[in-house]
């Protein structure tokens, strides 16, 4: 076959999960001088004793040439040190299908009132619902999830991603009072519907993105409205989920001193705005749930289920750890003790 031969030469050698950057083939002259350091003799002049030469016979190596025998050791580990032995990662992202969905959450002081039920004790509303999403992120694995938090201001948690453990981890240190307090409806939904566009080339989204917004209050603060955020929204066809979180009416909140500290329990008036949220999810395509019904946060991801999915493509990273470090430290230990030897035997 045409150009078999070269291909051979030039074509690194694979050894399973292992494999030789450079090929053998043009190592063959370094790998030729063992061969004749072994071979190579020197005219001593000697007695030969009969009885002594039928006991050295079974000597396999003799001392003298065991200089010889680390040289072309050395020289064969370095030979292998100069081929680049490279261990072999296959990364893969498998090909599946799944959907693009950026959380928008609320952590304005409000999220603090504890109408919430976890474990049989009262809870905030923060600490209600974050089991829930974590068990949304947990069952969906190929999704891409990120997760946009906004009180005062809007900022990206995480972007979207399919490496769902560092996504749990980045919910897990969300707390409220980490940014200046307010409830910027607009502003989160507005930076929640970028993170989805800027997966692509161009400003429409992907088939299958969706937005999903909660909140327990008014649109307060932001430099987008929630009517501007909605026309984004409907222009770039992408659904919004919105969520209410907290019961109606006045609510139990704790309230701290000075420095923090936690003194006691008050009472706040929800003040959720429902006809907005309805109003969101209507024009957009989505849907509007109420988070005092424990199952409410659930029937709005599993209406997520009916949409249309979307097929990610499969694709393969190789990643290569140099090994050459190993053979190249153990040629030059032999060829150590081979010069060390021969200055030892030196007059």
């Amino acid at each position: 076959m045409p150009g078999s031969f070269s291909s051979l030469l030039t074509t690194p050698l694979p050894l399973g999960d292992f494999q030789f950057a450079a090929p053998l083939w043009l190592l063959a002259p370094l790998l030729l001088l063992p061969v004749w350091l072994l071979r190579r003799r020197q005219p001593v002049s000697v007695l030969v004793i009969p009885s002594a030469a039928a006991w050295t016979a079974g000597r396999r190596l003799s001392v003298r040439r065991w200089p010889y025998a680390l040289a072309a050791l050395g020289l064969i580990l370095l030979a292998i040190a100069l081929a680049r032995p490279q261990r072999i990662d296959d990364r893969r992202v498998i090909r599946g299908e799944g959907y693009d969905i950026v959380l928008a959450l609320d952590l304005s002081t409000s999220m603090l009132a504890e109408d919430g039920v976890r474990d049989g004790r009262q809870v905030n509303r923060l600490e209600a619902l974050t089991p829930v999403i974590e068990a949304f992120i947990r069952n969906r694995p190929s999704d891409r999830i990120g997760l946009v938090v906004f009180s005062g201001r809007a900022y990206t948690m995480a972007p979207l991603t399919h490496d769902h453990a560092w996504l749990g981890r980045q919910l897990a240190r969300i707390r409220i009072g980490l940014i200046e307090d307010g409830t910027a409806i607009g502003d989160g939904l507005g930076l929640a519907l970028s993170r989805l566009t800027q997966t692509t080339t161009s400003d429409a989204p992907r088939a299958g993105a969706f937005a999903i917004l909660l909140t327990d209050g008014a649109n307060n603060k932001g430099q987008l409205t929630p009517v501007q955020a909605t026309t984004l929204a409907t222009a770039k066809k992408i659904p919004v989920y919105t969520i209410g979180v907290g019961r109606d009416g006045i609510v139990p909140f704790p309230t701290f001193n000075e420095a923090g500290q936690r003194i006691g329990t008050g009472r706040m008036m929800s003040d959720l705005d429902e006809t907005e949220l309805r109003r969101i999810a209507a024009t957009t395509g989505g849907k509007y749930f109420r988070a005092d019904d424990p199952d409410a946060t659930n029937a709005a991801f599993r209406a997520i289920d009916e949409t249309q999915k979307i097929t990610f493509d499969a694709r393969s990273q190789l990643l290569t750890t140099e090994l050459y470090f190993w053979p190249a430290a153990a040629a030059a230990f032999c060829l150590f003790l081979t010069a060390l030897t021969r200055l030892r035997r030196s007059p």
